[in-house]
């Protein structure tokens, strides 16, 4: 059905929450996660919608509806484009050294190295060799006297040779590009670090943002007295996650357009570039917002999709 895949990393500029509709603890309004890692995530759905309504402001309609398939009449014919799930890649954790690392685990890497290869984009790394009670880091200048310090924990660590390669690797392919990012696409080239899977875990289920929020009475517009306040949990700002985007042949109605539909290849294309004929831009490195809360600055993330082979 899907002729044509690209690879497309999200970059979180601010706190991000794509709800998960479930409470379940002391959060009132978490984040969606994986079932099987606890991984944050985002839903291909989700996406799909939030992508949609980011061109709707910038393209024609009917352009927009060619590639997402049409708002209304939905029964006409499909869209010709598909998101996958957004999975984690790497999580940024608190260090005593450089601030902050980026945090990736065998599972996170081998998942994008697996997507990369349906992509058919060039990843030619291997995911390094992990030991269950030593973390692997990129540069040596994240340690402090040969140790790891994250958050309130230390780590015995070593430095390789392979992560330093994966590291420069989503410095060139999943930041995005431009002056603005140069700073945080070095600091991704030096400060990765592999973490054992059950440490990473630790770490994404406990190190995200939760806010909290006041309840508002409605009638009054003030605090309410009989409810204490809600949290909100938030993917945080630097957090790096990849999906996989499919297009297809341009699928048309029974009455049909002028002209033969577009190719996958034509499809994928301008859903990246857009139409430079019609002044469209594309999708790669625009600003969107994603989930709830957006008119407190909240869901803003970068999108880059990664070089073809």
């Amino acid at each position: 059905m899907f002729q044509k895949q690209r690879l497309m990393f999200l970059y979180a500029v601010t706190p991000v929450h794509m709800g998960a509709g479930t409470a379940i603890g002391a959060i009132d309004n978490p984040i969606q996660r994986e079932r099987h890692t606890e991984h944050p995530m985002m839903a291909g759905s989700g996406l799909k919608g939030a992508l949609r309504h980011h061109l709707e402001r910038k393209w024609d309609t009917a352009e927009v509806a060619r590639l997402f398939g049409p708002e209304s009449n939905a029964s006409d014919y499909a869209g010709c484009v598909s998101f996958g799930d957004a999975q984690l890649v790497a999580f940024p954790v608190r260090s005593l050294k450089r601030g902050f690392v980026w945090a990736v685990s065998p599972v996170s890497l081998a998942r994008l190295k697996r997507l990369a290869a349906l992509a058919k984009c060039e990843a030619d790394w291997s995911v390094p060799e992990a030991s269950a009670d030593q973390a692997l880091v990129a540069d040596g200048g994240v340690l402090d006297q040969g140790r790891l310090v994250l958050e309130a924990f230390d780590f015995a660590a070593a430095v390789s040779d392979d992560l330093r390669g994966i590291a420069q690797w989503l410095a060139d392919n999943a930041l995005p590009s431009g002056p603005a990012h140069e700073h945080f696409r070095k600091k991704m080239a030096s400060d990765l670090v592999l973490l054992p899977e059950e440490v990473f875990s630790y770490f994404v289920r406990n190190a995200t943002v939760v806010e909290a929020h006041v309840r508002i009475n409605d009638e009054t517009g003030t605090a309410a007295d009989e409810v204490g306040p809600f949290y909100t949990e938030n993917l945080p700002p630097e957090s790096l996650l990849v999906s996989l985007v499919l297009a297809s042949l341009e699928r048309t109605s029974k009455k049909g357009r002028p002209g033969e539909p577009m190719p996958a290849d034509e499809v994928m294309q301008t859903l990246v570039t857009g139409n430079g004929q019609n002044g469209q831009a594309g999708l790669d490195g625009a600003l969107i917002q994603v989930g709830g809360d957006a008119t407190t600055g909240r869901g803003q993330v970068v999108l880059r999709f990664a070089p073809e082979k």
